[in-house]
């Protein structure tokens, strides 16, 4: 895809590194289409890894496509240059204006925090229901999909005894929805979260259709509004090494945390991952792109 991008993002040259070239503008044969029109609020707390994340996956389909990054005005990014905010970010609300093909959500740090007391829960409530106005189908990841849930259905969260940590297999129960195109009976996702959200608060829902799930990981794609709205609870954008990133990180801080299941050849962190989700993430993000986001 031709992705609209600033030269000197640095997705782009981390993109590079593997190989991966990203057309940072479009080519002459796209000129006439018009490009879809994408806003990223970035939640995470290391933005650039995450930005990375996602352009190595928007870039996959021919669509062509441009993207406001979107940062929260009522929350400074501690782990992130100021610099780099400054440059690349804009907030909701000098955004607020426009109209977007599409969004994504990211998920956050705070899922263990009550939903009303994250310090900027009423900022974020005010982008949810605006991107219900203003944004033709939204991803929401994580702990975003969690939110919006509750915002929108009052679907609880629930802490886990231990951290839910791994790759785990999906199966799905709607598997003829066009976001599941060219989807394997089974297949694998990654996760990293401290909660949960429960199949029978869903159900409850009927506006709400649970479109997949792990025996061990529980609830993982949810859909309202026709697929206007994804609710996604784990992470499919993850890059191969983001969860030994994060396993060392915890192991360092002295954090109770397990090797991540089904990642390591028999478990043995001093080898390489194994990456099972690489096509089912780019086939998801594709199909979203395609079939809800460009959709008519």
């Amino acid at each position: 895809m031709p992705l609209k991008l600033p030269a000197n993002l640095p997705a782009i040259e981390l993109l590079k590194k593997e190989h991966i070239f990203v057309k940072g503008s479009l080519c002459d044969s796209m000129q006439d289409i018009r490009p879809l029109r994408l806003a990223v609020l970035n939640l995470m707390p290391l933005k650039i890894v995450t930005e990375t994340d996602l352009v190595r996956l928007l870039d996959n389909s021919p669509l062509p496509v441009e993207i406001d990054w979107m940062k929260i005005r009522s929350h400074t990014s501690k782990n992130t240059p100021a610099a780099h905010i400054e440059a690349f970010y804009r907030d909701y609300y000098t955004l607020k204006d426009r109209h977007y093909d599409g969004m994504i959500i990211t998920g956050a740090p705070v899922e263990q925090l009550e939903f009303h007391d994250v310090t900027y829960w009423d900022e974020l409530k005010e982008i949810f229901d605006w991107a219900r106005d203003c944004v033709r189908s939204t991803l929401y990841i994580c702990w975003a999909a969690q939110a919006a849930l509750f915002h929108f259905y009052g679907v609880p969260k629930y802490d886990l005894p231990a951290k839910m940590f791994g790759v785990f297999t999906h199966t799905m129960n709607e598997p003829h929805v066009p976001v599941f195109r060219g989807f394997d009976d089974e297949f694998f996702v990654p996760h990293s979260r401290h909660t949960e959200t429960r199949r029978e608060d869903i159900l409850k829902v009927p506006e709400l259709t649970l479109l997949s799930e792990s025996e061990r990981a529980g609830v993982y794609m949810v859909m309202s509004r026709g697929g206007r709205d994804f609710y996604i609870t784990g992470h499919s954008e993850y890059a191969p090494y983001r969860l030994q990133d994060e396993y060392l990180r915890d192991l360092n801080k002295g954090l109770p945390i397990t090797v991540p299941a089904n990642y390591y050849p028999d478990d043995d962190a001093s080898r390489p991952p194994v990456v099972r989700w690489r096509g089912h993430s780019n086939l998801l993000f594709t199909n979203w792109l395609h079939y809800y986001v460009g959709g008519e």
